[in-house]
């Protein structure tokens, strides 16, 4: 480290108010502009670029040198860091980055290592800079300094156990917005919750203990989130995600009811038949309940039936 800070000038422009001391976790944003320090050529600017940077350290960014940098700075503080080229090789694959979050995806370049050789970066005076390296001067706005117990963490920054903590979280949340009637906010929470499970789930084996463990997990959660598509009217999304858990749970009651809803809804009466019956079947308590949604499928056969006679009649 201190080999790396001989090589990082800093030249206070305006002071600070307050030093923190930042610790892996912290998140901390700035604006940076960069330059050549050989002739002072403006590289990229974060307020052209329309954002201000954002960083969490500890995540090996991969720019690492910025991370030294802002740990150098108090809070408010304008600085200029005059950084040997050694250190700042990765500069230009962060700019253009930076610069393609603007642009439409289909005109960004992927950098593979062969469009790198024929096509480049996409911008010629990354191009340059990549071809031949210079020191570069960042001027750098320390804006804001949260550390880790003050803000809400994405769910990229959370481990494995801090994501199962959220997935309770989420599903106890939705589960009074539910009971509250706000159903969208419910479905946002489950939503979210689902998508840690299954993030969670793509480290392990399927079928392994921990996977089982899982998925046990994702059940509850993606009924309660199949319910919300069903009020929504939202059919084929119910069909997609009942036949899911019942993939994971053969005899899943709810599944099943939720699922012959959804055919119902979607005009499948044979499927919504097959899970109503399947429905009483595992749970015979809800025959009158299974015998009523039976009772509106057959009506609304009937009317089906009488339209499409008239339909006919019309035609000759």
């Amino acid at each position: 480290m201190n080999e790396q800070n001989a090589l990082i000038q800093k030249r206070i422009l305006s002071p600070g108010e307050q030093y923190i001391p930042l610790t892996n976790g912290t998140r901390v944003k700035f604006h940076f502009q960069t330059r050549k320090a050989n002739d002072g050529t403006i590289v990229d600017d974060s307020r052209k670029i329309g954002q201000v940077m954002q960083l969490v350290l500890g995540k090996k960014f991969k720019l690492e040198v910025w991370e030294v940098i802002v740990q150098k700075m108090a809070l408010n503080e304008v600085a200029k860091f005059t950084v040997d080229k050694t250190l700042v090789t990765q500069y230009p694959f962060v700019s253009k980055t930076l610069r393609d979050m603007d642009k439409p995806k289909k005109n960004s370049h992927h950098c593979c290592g062969l469009s790198l050789q024929t096509e480049g970066l996409g911008y010629k005076d990354l191009d340059e800079l990549l071809s031949n390296p210079c020191d570069l001067e960042f001027i750098i706005e320390l804006v804001s300094v949260e550390l880790p117990e003050d803000y809400q963490k994405e769910t990229w920054q959370l481990t494995d156990n801090e994501k199962l903590n959220t997935v309770t979280k989420l599903k106890e949340q939705g589960n009074q917005l539910y009971k509250s009637g706000d159903y969208e906010k419910a479905e946002e929470c489950y939503r979210q919750a689902v998508s840690i499970i299954e993030q969670l789930m793509l480290k392990e084996k399927p079928q392994d203990v921990e996977w089982l463990e899982l998925a046990k997990l994702k059940i509850p959660v993606l009924l309660n989130y199949a319910q919300c598509r069903l009020l929504s009217n939202d059919y084929y999304a119910v069909i997609e995600h009942c036949s899911e858990i019942l993939q994971l749970d053969p005899d899943n009651v709810k599944a099943y009811y939720r699922r012959g809803k959804a055919h119902f809804g979607a005009w499948n009466p044979k499927e919504a038949r097959k899970d109503f019956q399947r429905t009483v079947e595992l749970d015979p308590t809800l025959q009158n309940a299974i015998a009523k949604e039976l009772k509106a499928i057959d009506k609304a056969q009937q009317e089906r039936d009488l339209e499409d006679k008239r339909s006919l009649q019309h035609l000759f």
